[in-house]
């Protein structure tokens, strides 16, 4: 996979760097399907996890984005994205890379469209606010191209590895387990029932945290245990899509009709999906990669193999350090300290970050993801520090 991996990144970091982010409000906001269609469009090539998504949506549902197109990106943007596809490509084979977008695709304007359907006649809701950021966080348009470039590589190979580094690893290692421990023929009592295995792949999947990466070893396991590719498309589908933090930060900023149609967008939608993989479309189309591929685990690998796993080993070494060794290269010297639950990720902290630095007053911020504290210099009410970052799906309180 490490191949496809850093080349992955690697276009997740020119997405970030080079789309203006204004370009993702500006067709959001309507109650209608073309902003439905444009969120999801938008959202299926982003490399954001499901608690990565959580901030963004947030974020452009306080800008005026709708609900229906808010959801849409929810439901979406988690289920794959450039370095998935490519990483889907390498280890299950192209069919599954072309149906994992077009799932998602799919999924997501159904269930963006129901929510405008069912909240059309309803009032426009206010997130809660006591006092606004004086500016919104935007791009910088004087910035030169080399400087957009450093900032594709920091954030690809640098933020983004760290914030799936260690589910990718999970994910690899949950599929050894699976590999070794669990019995050739158990899954072979779902063989002539496809849909109980997709139930019990899609119980498990829902509360769970498993990025679209590393949903894909785990899939692959699977697979060779005699699951299903339906059941294993039910896992790639809904495991990313959703989890307990999601869904709880849904229920409370978007209330819980929206959250019941969320659900059920990516429950039906992966449970259709996989029938009309299991039941209409070739084995043979999503079987033959994985087979050959599980048969050639053993050979000497290539040398191209050999240095991008050494590279992507560096770079995974490199953000635990990064993580979890936090160096403070200055003093604060008038402090405020703001304990911040719900952060899940980097998106998370720099949404945060964004968010407090765009208060008139405030000198310097800083954001400890591990910690989940936000210290801010500089003359601010505390009071509209808590109620901004409550706005944006997170809770906060003065230290």
């Amino acid at each position: 996979m490490s191949p496809y991996l850093l080349l992955g990144f690697g276009f997740a970091g020119l997405l970030h760097a080079f789309v203006p982010t204004a370009l993702y409000h500006r067709y959001l906001g309507e109650n209608n399907f073309r902003s439905v269609f444009w969120a999801t469009l938008l959202g299926v090539p982003l490399p954001l996890c499901s608690c990565g998504v959580i901030p963004t949506a947030m974020s452009l549902h306080k800008e005026g984005a709708s609900k229906g197109a808010t959801t849409s990106f929810l439901i979406s943007t988690p289920q794959t994205g450039v370095d998935s596809i490519l990483a889907t490509a390498s280890l299950m084979g192209v069919p599954f890379a072309i149906l994992r977008p077009v799932a998602a695709l799919v999924t997501g304007l159904v269930g963006g469209q129901i929510v405008n359907g069912v909240e059309r006649k309803t009032p426009t809701e206010t997130l809660p606010t006591a006092t606004e950021p004086t500016t919104q966080p935007t791009d910088n348009p004087s910035r030169t191209f080399g400087e957009r470039l450093l900032e594709a590589l920091r954030y690809g190979y640098v933020d983004m590895v760290e914030d799936i580094g260690k589910w990718l690893v999970l994910g690899l290692v949950l599929a050894g387990l699976i590999t070794v421990f669990v019995p050739d023929d158990f899954f072979l009592h779902f063989a002539n029932t496809p849909l109980l295995s997709m139930l019990v792949v899609l119980a498990i999947s829902i509360p769970m945290y498993v990025c679209a990466t590393g949903s894909i070893p785990v899939a692959v396991a699977l697979m060779l245990k005699g699951i299903t590719p339906g059941a294993a498309l039910v896992l790639l589908m809904a495991g990313p899509a959703s989890n307990m933090a999601s869904i709880l930060v849904i229920h409370k900023v978007l209330g819980k009709r929206t959250l019941w149609i969320y659900l059920l967008s990516i429950t039906l939608g992966a449970i259709t999906f996989g029938l009309l993989v299991d039941y209409l479309l070739p084995a043979e189309w999503f079987t033959a990669h994985i087979i050959q591929t599980h048969a050639c685990c053993h050979q000497t690998p290539a040398l191209l193999n050999v240095i991008c796993s050494g590279l992507l080993g560096c770079l995974l070494l490199y953000a635990l350090i990064r993580r979890f060794i936090q160096k403070k290269d200055k003093q604060i010297m008038e402090k405020k300290v703001f304990k911040i639950d719900g952060m899940m990720c980097n998106h998370c902290r720099a949404n945060v970050e964004k968010t407090l630095r765009s208060f008139s007053g405030v000198i310097d911020v800083e954001v400890d993801l591990i910690a989940g504290k936000a210290t801010i210099e500089g003359v601010v009410d505390d009071q509209a520090i808590v109620d901004a970052i409550r706005a944006i799906g997170y809770e906060a309180k003065k230290l």
